[in-house]
């Protein structure tokens, strides 16, 4: 019998490792996401060491997974879509060889996949330039300091404006979440707007700000369902507002920085659409979060049609 507990460690560099751990840490099936220097000559490592060209090291991020539950093959497709995988001497703003691309294998079998899925890569057109992401041997890997590890929780807001900042956020999303120009057709500009450009709508001027319909909202791009009926609530803002989501996995909430404020974003966890923002006002009763969303990123499926939707499941919160 297989046993389904098994883990394996993978090993990716992706340029600064502060971004890297973030992509992977969200996925179910992830044990450990740890941030680290391998590939070089030199025992034990420091960052001011590495960052300094001189030992040859890699900024790298090992992660011990589940195969069953995550297998290798979407660590890869994890991988690919952090980085420009045809930058030979850097990643974005941060230059150097530790910050070069790589895989680091640790069977024969990753060997074989990650060989397979760079040459897909390269094959689909994607990028116009070669691939030159190296699939290398593990070698020793030696985790970072502390102040490194798990960065984006402990310093949220400079992780948010280096992301931006370096030009890996802006990369990702023209190289990486284009969205497919069949779905892009059926799109007014409004909800295109919204969803792709993080837009906001008119308040009161909008699909289902006062909407009392009983069924689900789904979202507009993917289908997903966001949230329900029965925890929309009429807050005054002339949104559509929502005490909680439909099931909290389904979405993201990420430090949204514009416009000289510090806000918490909701963005559909499938198709990483900007939904809109969640709020500390809500109803005490209801735990006290408001959940405020753009009708254009989203669709409503009545109670009558959820079965015929493919959302049966959710037809027993329904029950009376």
């Amino acid at each position: 019998m297989e046993n389904t507990n098994r883990l394996e460690k993978a090993t990716f560099a992706g340029g600064c490792f502060w971004c890297m751990v973030k992509p992977f840490d969200e996925q179910d099936g992830i044990e450990e996401v740890i941030s680290g220097y391998t590939g070089g000559h030199k025992e034990n490592p420091t960052y001011k060491e590495v960052c300094s060209e001189t030992t040859g090291h890699y900024e790298a991020v090992q992660i011990t997974f589940n195969p069953s539950v995550y297998p290798y093959e979407k660590l890869l497709e994890v991988f690919w879509s952090q980085i420009d995988p045809t930058d030979p001497t850097g990643q974005f703003n941060d230059r150097g060889d530790s910050y070069r691309t790589a895989i680091f294998y640790h069977t024969e079998a990753q060997k074989a996949t990650a060989e397979k899925s760079k040459q897909d890569l390269q094959d689909s057109g994607r990028f116009k330039a070669p691939i030159v992401t190296e699939i290398l041997p593990a070698a020793t890997f030696y985790p970072a300091e502390e102040y490194h590890q798990d960065y984006y929780k402990k310093n949220p807001f400079r992780y948010k404006m280096y992301h931006t900042g370096s030009g890996r956020a802006k990369f990702i999303k023209e190289n990486w979440k284009k969205l497919d120009e069949d779905i892009k057709s059926k799109l007014t500009p409004m909800q295109y707007e919204v969803t792709q450009n993080n837009g906001t709508e008119p308040p009161f001027r909008n699909e289902f700000w006062n909407h009392t319909e009983e069924g689900i909202y789904v979202d507009i791009i993917s289908g997903e369902a966001l949230f329900s009926s029965l925890d929309k609530y009429d807050a005054g803002c002339g949104w559509p507002s929502f005490t909680r989501p439909i099931e909290s996995h389904i979405i993201n909430e990420e430090m949204d920085v514009t416009h000289n404020m510090v806000r918490t974003e909701v963005r559909s966890k499938n198709s990483d659409s900007h939904l809109g923002h969640v709020f500390e006002d809500g109803p005490q009763e209801s735990g006290g979060l408001r959940y405020c969303i753009n009708s254009a990123a989203l669709s409503f499926v009545p109670v009558s049609e959820l079965e015929k939707e493919g959302y049966g499941k959710y037809l027993p919160l329904f029950t009376k």
